[in-house]
């Protein structure tokens, strides 16, 4: 398959091919497609695939240059791996992966046979297409909102789809309100009853033999925070539910661990801190540094995206009101 496309002139150009066409050599030993800059046009030669990936990945460097801000030589290895993920199909002109609305409005399709996880909120939707096109992905929000189980339904819809090869579900250990002893057993039978909630999603999108395989070979790992010092995950998808229970040192340690062709999703309620000083949150400390950093987005649900029980909703509702009268002017 042969593709022609036009180059701006200019900074714009060399933003695109880069200094003495490096990026074009990047893409033509990554993508395997020839490459052939000459008068203001590039032609694109190769496999269908190929091409329609090479297309994509230039358009990348096209929309960087004409925003300003060319793609890092790390930007652009980092959207080749996550293009050699994705489903590419053709429009009338181009090449493009699905958007993040054509990828979530239908719903996420899991292993569980005819099972299709949809967003049933305007915010979960919105989160959803939050998590598609960003690498990292905070989302706040009363409980019953969807926020873990939205996340881990978009995992196993990108493990099912081999856009990434790993799973990771990360939970602080952090009792909540009660102090519960000496628990017998190995550490996993300790770590448990904090990893549970994980599981029970995981149970709603795929059978159990299937969960244990996944398990066993290393596909899916469901492990507390404090294991996730020193580690470095590439490919995966990671996510930390309950974050508003980690410290700000362990919320650094954790988002400091995502690799080459990784995301990461981070949930929580901050308003259901059981740390010794909710004050000292590292969802809340996070959310402030990165609110304004490229690549990271900030998803928040509200009461109205409650979608347990009816009572739910009524439930956080009194609290609320209860913790703004504790906050608001004083007399």
């Amino acid at each position: 398959m042969d593709l022609t496309i036009s180059l701006p002139h200019g900074p714009q150009r060399l933003a695109i091919t880069g200094t003495a066409e490096q990026n074009l050599k990047i893409i033509r030993e990554s993508l395997g497609v020839k490459l052939l800059s000459r008068n203001g046009t590039l032609r694109i030669t190769g496999q269908q695939d190929a091409v329609r990936r090479a297309a994509y990945v230039l358009e990348n460097l096209s929309d960087a240059a004409n925003k300003y801000q060319p793609l890092t030589r790390q930007e652009l290895l980092d959207t080749i791996a996550s293009v050699n993920r994705a489903k590419v199909h053709t429009t009338a002109n181009n090449a493009y992966p699905p958007s993040a609305d054509q990828s979530v409005a239908g719903g996420l399709e899991v292993y569980l046979g005819g099972r299709r996880i949809t967003a049933i909120t305007p915010g979960q939707l919105e989160y959803l297409k939050a998590i598609r096109s960003h690498d990292l992905t905070f989302c706040t929000g009363p409980a019953g909102t969807g926020k873990t189980y939205l996340a881990v339904a978009s995992a196993v819809n990108m493990l099912k789809n081999s856009q990434i090869r790993r799973l990771v579900l990360v939970r602080p250990a952090v009792e909540a309100g009660e102090k519960l002893g000496f628990l017998p057993g190995s550490m996993q039978d300790k770590v448990n009853p904090y990893l549970r909630p994980l599981l029970d999603a995981l149970h709603d999108m795929m059978d159990f033999d299937q969960i244990q395989h996944f398990m066993a070979s290393d596909v899916i790992e469901i492990i507390p925070l404090a294991f996730m010092r020193g580690r470095t995950l590439n490919d995966s998808l990671i996510i930390l539910d309950e974050a508003q229970n980690t410290t700000r040192s362990q919320m650094l340690m954790f988002l400091t661990r995502l690799g080459h062709g990784g995301k990461m999703i981070v949930t929580g309620d901050t308003s259901q801190t059981d740390l010794p000083d909710p004050t000292q949150s590292g969802l809340v400390d996070a959310i402030r540094r990165l609110a304004r950093i490229k690549g990271v987005a900030m998803a928040t649900l509200q009461q109205a995206d409650i979608v347990r029980h009816s009572i739910v909703q009524r439930v956080v509702e009194a609290y609320s009101q209860d913790a703004s009268k504790q906050t608001g002017p004083q007399a």
